[in-house]
């Protein structure tokens, strides 16, 4: 039974651009009506999908990089430095004028929100460091309330308050929980449990990124008005999508002994972010031009995450294969 799962989950693992991409495009023109049954289906599949993962992660490993943070710091200055200034140079490229400013504005919200919880189960299926994943969105999460309000505060001059409770309610039940009980399951039965997730509990937690993207969808569907005048605006933030993944990649290059596992990690923390909540803000706080770069983002950043797993395995794998006809050679 478990070689038939692992064999199903290969399958669905060598095509996830399309196990992203299909349940999207079925939330935009079939959407569901975003109940609070939903809404809870997709935090149980959060939930999951994060214990899933750190079955695969030594609670050692995590207590370590946790006791010394400088990797993931490092991180954060990319999240909410170098990040939102890109964002706000592509603004200013594409959407100059007054007239864009709530547009740009959206822009730098959406790239200075916090890593996307989603950011810890591609670096688990991509073979990443997830202890490192783990970590950055912890200390994002932590550090968040109190940098979002002083970040709109300085950009616009209006005082903002974030739900300090709801946002560490959410770390807890969708992190915090299920990774320690999975890094200590870990731990105790020394790795007993890998079978296990490399067969039915990675193909359950591909599953379940299905579902959460189209309750996803499915919520922002409704907001979105397709017509001749959006396309522009979506070739624009595609860029500032592609350029976060574009500085994990870099980032990475820049860091003495480079590893695969750490570059995969960066990857997706410095890539990915948690756009619903930047939805919330930006709906919450600012005129709707604001919320629309941000809701849009939404589009894309499942789809590249698979695209960074197709790139990545194959960057590696030409990269073995040169190395061995240089050996052959020698």
């Amino acid at each position: 039974m478990l070689d038939l799962f692992s064999q199903w989950n290969k399958f669905l693992g060598n095509r996830m651009f399309f196990v992203v991409l299909i349940p999207l495009f079925i939330g935009f023109f079939y959407p569901i009506e975003t109940t609070k049954s939903w809404s809870m289906a997709a935090t149980l599949c959060f939930t999951y999908m994060t214990f899933n993962a750190s079955l695969d992660t030594s609670l050692k490993d995590f207590v370590k990089r946790l006791s010394n943070p400088l990797l993931p710091i490092y991180e954060l200055l990319f999240i909410h430095g170098v990040m939102p200034f890109l964002a706000l140079v592509i603004g200013l490229v594409f959407y100059p004028g007054p007239e864009n400013e709530f547009l740009r504005l959206g822009f730098i919200l959406g790239a200075t929100i916090p890593v996307g919880v989603t950011s810890i189960l591609w670096s688990q299926m991509v073979g990443g460091d997830v202890s490192l994943a783990m970590v950055t969105v912890t200390l994002d999460t932590l550090i968040s309330p109190l940098l979002l309000p002083v970040f709109i505060a300085a950009v616009v001059g209006k005082t903002i308050h974030i739900n300090t409770v709801s946002l560490l309610a959410n770390l807890l039940w969708m992190v915090f929980i299920p990774g320690l009980l999975g890094m200590i399951i870990h731990d105790t039965t020394k790795g007993a449990y890998d079978k296990y997730t490399h067969s039915i509990g990675n193909f359950a937690s591909k599953l379940c990124i299905s579902v959460v993207i189209y309750v996803n969808a499915s919520a922002i569907a409704p907001e979105i008005n397709w017509n001749h005048s959006i396309i522009k605006l979506l070739m624009v933030i595609l860029i500032v999508s592609c350029s976060g993944y574009i500085l994990g990649f870099l980032s990475s290059y820049i860091l003495k002994g480079h590893k695969r596992e750490q570059m995969v990690a960066m990857i997706y923390n410095i890539g990915m972010r948690n756009n619903a909540l930047g939805v919330v803000l930006a709906i919450t706080y600012f005129p709707p031009a604001v919320a629309l770069p941000v809701t849009l983002s939404m589009l894309y950043q499942q789809p590249l995450a698979a695209v960074v797993k197709i790139l990545v395995e194959s960057f590696y794998k030409r990269r073995h294969t040169t190395k061995e006809s240089h050996c052959s050679l020698i």
